[in-house]
């Protein structure tokens, strides 16, 4: 099955992610590609009680998920990798020339960010990482919810406020 989403959420494994898309695409695993967090104890098992049981979490970096990505692809079961920010997945996706789609969650407010969607604030240097992402042919999306619509890139910009 291999890793059926890669998505780019703020808030990395919540409620949104293990049962919202969990379980309309029958997660077995996910992938949870963060630098700092994989080098921290406390929160690497922070991240393993927020995942239900039966979904195998792996906390990766983002050299360790590049070179884990195959292993991942080659699993029977459907999984989702996440990262927290797009510049993590900007340099997963330059590792990982396979990554065609990426799909953004949660990206909140915060100083320096306007609105796209009540789901999704950009700053001007997180647009720029996107677009360089696009212009590797990676289609980027935003949807909250597998029963949402897509938002292309492209539409999602437009919609900028602030």
């Amino acid at each position: 099955m291999a890793i059926e989403r890669f998505r780019i959420d703020d808030r990395l494994v919540h409620g949104q992610v293990v049962v919202g898309w969990g379980q309309p695409l029958s997660l077995g695993f996910i992938v949870l590609v963060d630098d700092v967090v994989a080098d921290n104890d406390w929160e690497r098992e922070l991240y393993r009680m927020g995942t239900p049981p039966e979904m195998e979490l792996f906390v990766e970096t983002v050299e360790s998920a590049a070179a884990r990505m195959a292993e991942f692809e080659l699993r029977p079961d459907a999984g989702m990798l996440l990262t927290g920010d797009i510049a993590t997945m900007d340099r997963l996706t330059a590792a990982v020339p396979a990554i065609r789609t990426i799909t953004i969650g949660g990206i909140h407010h915060r100083q320096g960010r306007s609105a796209c969607l009540s789901y999704v604030f950009l700053s001007e240097s997180e647009i720029a990482e996107l677009t360089v992402i696009a212009a590797r042919g990676v289609s980027i999306v935003a949807q909250d919810l597998p029963v949402s619509n897509e938002v292309p890139l492209d539409d999602l910009l437009r919609g900028r406020t602030g």
